[in-house]
């Protein structure tokens, strides 16, 4: 008899893959209902991801730098946003030892709706390839940490605004966020026009 495969998070094959899907869907649904989107409902059939794939859900394990002193990180368009490192990430893929710093924005940490937004920026090597050349992000929330682990799916990475049209303030991923590996998921290079 065979048993369905069950990842590390306790989700079927299937289960997984459906989250992801929904996941995408409302990733889609959400340039629609954003005023300040670059994207119309013309454009998502240009959007492209690569399939899910449970394998780059990884846990990774908090290191807080409580005495990060706050910074202005640099976007493609040449202005600062300012920031602080919230901890370091790490965590094993594909076989590999990898750690990351994960951030807090300083304007979006004083309001309420945001206030436990945490921003994982990075490079691979599928950028300027499959992806989009400045990166790829995700997004975290200071309240899906257990006993100091968070689950990072690279399932979710998704492409800055900047990917899609120019205008946009998108910061550009610190180096120690460069990953020396290609991250086969997440969001592909937008088929579209720029």
């Amino acid at each position: 008899m065979l048993l369905p495969f069950v990842s590390a998070f306790g989700q079927s094959d299937s289960a997984y893959i459906a989250s992801i899907e929904e996941h995408r869907a409302k990733y889609k649904q959400d340039f629609l209902n954003n005023e300040h989107s670059p994207l119309g409902e013309e454009d998502l059939p240009y959007l492209d991801f690569y399939a899910p794939n449970p394998d780059y859900a990884v846990t990774a394990e908090l290191t807080l730098t409580p005495d990060a002193e706050p910074f202005d990180l640099a976007t493609y368009s040449g202005i600062t946003k300012p920031y602080v490192q919230y901890g370091w990430l790490d965590f094993s893929l594909l076989g590999r030892e990898y750690r990351m710093a994960v951030y807090q924005s300083l304007r979006l940490r004083q309001m309420p709706m945001y206030r436990d937004y945490l921003f994982l920026p990075f490079k691979d090597h599928t950028n300027g390839d499959a992806t989009y050349g400045g990166g790829r992000y995700i997004d975290l929330s200071i309240q899906d940490f257990t006993e100091g682990r968070i689950t990072v799916d690279f399932n979710k990475a998704y492409n800055p605004y900047c990917a899609f049209s120019d205008g946009y303030n998108c910061p550009i991923p610190p180096s120690e966020n460069h990953l020396e590996l290609a991250i086969e998921a997440g969001e592909k290079a937008f088929k579209g026009e720029h």
